[in-house]
């Protein structure tokens, strides 16, 4: 784990709640919004952002997500512009952990040890990078260990107990459980099952364990608080900045209050659950 995400997840086990863990998309709808909105996430009650890497191809992110990455690359976003979107944000934030999230191909051409030379310099914490399999974790994963960046991996419901100890081998800063299996942003998981994915995940880790895909709402939030170390929203954030557009995909005063207004309910949420394993 690098300092900070090290240091978020220990003070939030000391306080006995689960992280809120935030998703937006650099760029969208454009640079100045998107780092107004990155500013307010912690001031909402983010504990840890994840930054979106926009990408032409998105495959595994639903339609809300992969529209953000259309309307960010079509204001000229590039990841060198989503890396200097870290960096500004950095200025005034050097507590918040953050995640760059997307895709390999950008980063491939970008040049692998540039990029994480890039990286580090603008102050990112961790990657999740979808399309990379732990079969290939010479590409990416182990560099990024080497220089101290997390590397974060996805555990879905059909990752099975055989499965896991590969997945999780080379896995740093915090497990990312997928709730269900499809695109993001689908419809809300039996959160039942929640609590037994997290346990079975952390039979073979004591890395922290965050579950996303669907959640909406402070009691979606809570509920999922309750058994997870962490509590991943994207699809609703980036939902919500859409909404608050013109007709022509602009921002308008309300998008980074939209924005803010949302997280601070989810916080709300997570500050209210209690961690089980704490108890």
């Amino acid at each position: 784990m690098t300092a900070r995400m090290d240091k978020r997840f220990a003070d939030l086990k000391v306080e006995g709640r689960p992280a809120l863990v935030t998703y937006f998309m650099g760029g969208d709808p454009d640079y100045e919004t998107s780092l107004g909105i990155m500013k307010a996430l912690p001031e909402a009650g983010s504990d840890v952002i994840e930054l979106g890497m926009p990408f032409s191809d998105p495959m595994a992110d639903g339609p809300t997500i992969q529209l953000a990455g259309q309307r960010a690359l079509k204001a000229g976003q590039t990841l060198k512009k989503t890396l200097q979107l870290a960096a500004d944000f950095r200025k005034t934030d050097d507590a918040t952990p953050i995640v760059l999230m997307g895709y390999y191909n950008p980063i491939y051409v970008h040049g692998v040890e540039k990029f994480l030379d890039d990286a580090l310099a603008a102050g990112i914490d961790g990657l999740i990078v979808v399309d990379l399999p732990p079969e290939m974790d010479d590409e990416l994963c182990i560099p990024a260990l080497r220089k101290g960046i997390n590397f974060i991996r996805l555990a879905t419901p059909t990752t099975d107990d055989k499965r896991l100890p590969t997945v999780l081998k080379n896995t740093s800063g915090f497990v990312y459980y997928v709730s269900m299996n499809g695109i993001t942003g689908s419809a809300l998981p039996d959160t039942s099952l929640v609590a037994g994915a997290v346990a079975r995940i952390k039979q073979h880790t004591d890395l922290p364990v965050c579950v996303g895909f669907g959640v909406k709402t402070a009691d979606h939030a809570k509920v999922i608080g309750n058994s997870a170390d962490g509590v991943v929203v994207g699809t609703a954030i980036v939902n919500q900045v859409a909404t608050s557009l013109t007709k022509d995909g602009k921002a308008t005063a309300d998008t980074v209050q939209a924005v803010a207004t949302l997280v601070r309910g989810l916080s709300t949420g997570t500050r209210s659950a209690r961690l089980v394993a704490a108890e």
